[in-house]
């Protein structure tokens, strides 16, 4: 029970974490004169974040797969982790309308 714990409590600062670093990374492409630096940065960030989100579902995924008693806690902290994939389409459309309209 305390992986299962110490597991949902990581993917919920992942998530966090994810969220806020995206967050400052916009503001600082909104601020910032110099652009292309940061796309660049930004670039690397998703990709880090694709992978680590990524490793970290499945490993929810498995969890909710082999322990079906604990199946609302684990999909709750599923459905935090996906709630940054919704805000990334919103930081992109931002991004794409702002600087490329």
């Amino acid at each position: 029970m305390s992986q299962l714990t110490q597991t949902g409590e990581f993917s919920t600062r992942l998530a966090f974490l994810s969220f806020a670093f995206g967050t400052f990374l916009l503001l600082l492409v909104s601020i910032s004169p110099d652009v292309a630096a940061l796309y660049m940065v930004g670039f690397f960030y998703v990709l880090f974040c694709l992978f680590a989100n990524g490793v970290v579902l499945v490993q929810l995924l498995y969890e909710f797969i082999t322990m079906p008693s604990l199946r609302s806690y684990l999909a709750i902290k599923i459905l935090i982790l996906l709630a940054n994939i919704p805000i990334v389409l919103l930081y992109l459309f931002l991004l794409v309308n702002h600087f490329f309209i």
